[in-house]
């Protein structure tokens, strides 16, 4: 019990280090349905690992009622999870978060698969997944890595990378500066270049090198048809004038 006790008060403490706006624990604790969310994850989880699954379901239930936040209670969530906002988030049995993570609205942890055993995802240390981010199967996000907002994430992520787009492909150019700080919606403030338009900058590239080439064989090829003309006319016998 003491130990419940601690992790809910460390719970608070990790919303007021993240979020500007939570001024005490008071705050967080009546106003900050994140947090409800957890403590309604943490009483079922308790019970689901019990074997008491109905009710460890029906705790589950009542919290995505109140919260709109979706944990199913046989997830394995780690110490200071941040929920912000919250409202549509869905993690689902058999997603595992690792410490420190941050989780913005709409995201969901799902399965790709009908199949019994591991078919969530699993999210190590200080991830952060942008708001409305699908990260889809039992896939591995690594430690520090972001998800960009509105990411479909599909395969695993390595450390500290940072994911954008449909399908989620790893961003370019964000040093290790920004990977070590807090980055909101798990999109870091400074620019980075869409993967997407990144890929069509590579191929008109490769366009443009290839046209370069193209001149020049032509070039190379008037050149020859020139010097081969001049050979022919060099061959032609000169034509006798006929005196009469």
């Amino acid at each position: 019990m003491g130990k419940m006790i601690y992790r809910m008060f460390e719970d608070l403490d990790s919303f007021i280090s993240r979020d500007p706006a939570a001024r005490n624990r008071l705050e967080v604790f009546l106003c900050y349905p994140g947090y409800h969310s957890i403590l309604f994850y943490r009483f079922a989880n308790a019970l689901w690992r019990r074997r008491f699954f109905l009710l460890g379901r029906l705790i589950s239930n009542f919290g995505k009622i109140f919260t709109g936040i979706e944990i199913h209670p046989g997830s394995t969530i780690g110490r200071r999870l941040f929920i912000d906002h919250g409202n549509g988030v869905v993690i689902g049995e058999t997603s595992e978060i690792g410490n420190d993570v941050t989780i913005y609205q709409g995201v969901t942890l799902g399965g790709t698969s009908l199949e019994k055993g591991k078919r969530h995802p699993t999210l190590l240390d200080n991830v952060i997944v942008g708001s409305g981010a699908q990260v889809l199967g039992p896939i591995t996000v690594g430690e520090g890595a972001r998800i960009g907002a509105n990411a479909v994430v599909l395969s695993d992520v390595p450390k500290g990378a940072t994911m954008v787009g449909i399908p989620a492909k790893v961003a370019m150019g964000h040093d290790k500066k920004s990977r070590d700080n807090f980055t909101a919606y798990g999109t870091p403030t400074d620019e980075l270049p869409d993967p997407i338009t990144g890929s069509f900058e590579t191929i008109r590239t490769q366009i443009n090198i290839l046209l370069e080439r193209v001149d020049v064989l032509e070039k190379h090829y008037a050149e020859l048809s020139q010097f081969e003309k001049n050979e022919e006319t060099d061959l032609e016998p000169p034509i006798s004038s006929s005196s009469g």
